[in-house]
């Protein structure tokens, strides 16, 4: 396979829109529709908004009749306290699947890795689910490690309000 004229570059509140039609089909992929929440103004709000809460990489390519978003990385910035250093935590990372296989994923990963290193982070993690196992196949082949002993917590909805709750 060749490999296509590419861009990537940090996502601007324009961009929110596609960055939604972006997520709708990383939700396609991972059979998550059912959970999304998110809008475009919501996503302008939360990465563009006055209290930026996480960035965004897009990767365009040149499709003849112009430049076009065909995938994203999601990130923002967690702490180790164990390391006493900030890490980036990849929330996100989704090519289209007609781009898959051109470097496009490996380029967004090694530019989030080299933005660690230029941040002066601990760590680079992200989570993967364990179904998907071409992307626990493709992130191992990058040098990533999968820990097997590490489970994700999460409380959401009615769960996290009591919680909460004083």
């Amino acid at each position: 396979m060749s490999k296509p004229a590419f861009t990537l570059r940090p996502a601007t509140a324009a961009d929110s829109a596609t960055l939604f039609s972006l997520i709708l089909a990383l939700a396609e992929y991972e059979k998550l529709t059912h959970i999304v929440e998110a809008t475009p103004q919501k996503i302008q709000d939360a990465l563009f908004g006055a209290t930026p809460h996480a960035e965004a990489v897009l990767v365009e390519v040149d499709t003849g009749s112009g430049r076009q978003a065909v995938g994203f990385a999601l990130f923002f910035h967690n702490f180790s306290t164990f390391l006493a250093r900030t890490g980036l935590y990849l929330e996100d990372l989704y090519v289209d699947p007609a781009w898959r296989g051109h470097g496009l994923g490996k380029a967004l990963l090694k530019h989030l890795a080299a933005l660690a290193v230029a941040r002066g982070c601990g760590r680079f993690e992200w989570s993967v689910l364990d179904w998907n196992q071409p992307s626990i196949d493709f992130y191992k082949a990058m040098g990533a490690d999968v820990l097997p002993d590490w489970r994700i917590c999460r409380v959401t909805g009615a769960a996290l309000d009591k919680l909460g709750a004083p």
